[in-house]
């Protein structure tokens, strides 16, 4: 018979801190749209693009028609990504929701009107902008949050696909900007700050979730190599593979150790070295993509 699952308090601590930082995102992707984005009446991607051209048309609040698109939508996210991305969606979509309508009656001129912080500069507040909301959406993805629309879609592709959650948004949001243009009087250069907007957001949003991620290889070559390995499990807690190999110009056997961390324990595993053989020879290079245990979980 098989034993119930149970949910440890590092597992509980874990979940709350995803809550706490999509949180956070969702903080800073709000203020990118009501103190920069909405004043200039510039448009961008995903169902907060389509809400905000919504607005823009009929003066329908980009809040209201958001939330009402995407219970459509989250019945896509139950069905293929399961109850967890669907409870982060839906907590998404509420706080989304309360930030946008708190920071939009904040953030207004004496008329109540939307105030732009950076005044009569749309360009400005399209840079501006944009790098708020790809942060904020960067930050929401690395705690697997989610603002519901064209991230679902992301998502799902991301899951069985190594495509980057940036550039299958802005596939996707090519096409929501484009339909601006169909706005009765909307300035071309609105449209052309809105495509501006799209590409600050990919780049930024996959800045975000790949920093996060990036990983480094380290081949060291030492006397003391079984010293520097026993260092590296037990104090770094990294895997070390030694690998036999030959020192061409010496003909000497020489034992190579192949380290694969994260990026952050570089400066780590060099003092550990440098403790055992200041003379090591090192050689780190970036990698692009490692999987498996204490990495990204594989993509099939």
């Amino acid at each position: 018979m098989n034993k119930p699952k149970t949910f440890s308090a590092a597992a509980l601590w874990s979940e709350i801190k995803d809550y706490l930082i999509i949180s956070l995102g969702l903080l800073i992707y709000s203020f990118g749209w009501a103190g920069f984005l909405i004043p200039n009446k510039i448009a961008t991607g995903g169902v907060t693009g389509i809400s905000a051209i919504i607005e823009y048309a009929t003066g329908f609040p980009l809040q209201n028609s958001y939330v009402i698109i995407n219970v459509v939508l989250l019945l896509f996210a139950l069905k293929i990504l399961g109850w967890k991305f669907f409870l982060k969606t839906i907590y998404g979509i509420i706080f989304l929701y309360f930030f946008l309508f708190l920071l939009r009656s904040l953030i207004v001129d004496a008329d109540g009107n939307p105030l732009s912080l950076v005044g009569d500069e749309p360009f400005m507040a399209c840079i501006i902008g944009a790098a708020l909301c790809g942060i904020g959406l960067g930050i929401a993805f690395t705690h697997n949050g989610s603002t519901g629309g064209t991230d679902i879609i992301s998502a799902i592709v991301n899951k069985y696909k190594n495509v980057s959650f940036g550039r299958m948004t802005m596939i996707c949001d090519v096409f929501i900007i484009s339909s601006s243009m169909l706005i009765p009087d909307y300035e071309l250069s609105k449209v052309m700050f809105s495509f501006t907007t799209l590409v600050v957001v990919g780049s930024t949003v996959d800045y975000v979730v790949n920093s996060t991620r990036q990983s480094v290889q380290f081949l060291i070559f030492s006397k003391d190599y079984d010293k520097i390995a026993d260092a590296i499990i037990k104090r770094a807690h990294r895997g070390v593979t030694v690998l036999d190999g030959t020192g061409w110009y010496s003909k000497r056997d020489v034992k190579v150790i192949v380290v694969l961390a994260k990026k952050r324990e570089s400066t780590n595993i060099f003092k550990l070295v440098k403790a055992i053989d200041p003379c090591a020879f090192i050689s780190q290079s970036a990698v692009i993509g490692v999987f498996g245990e204490g990495f990204d979980k594989i993509k099939g």
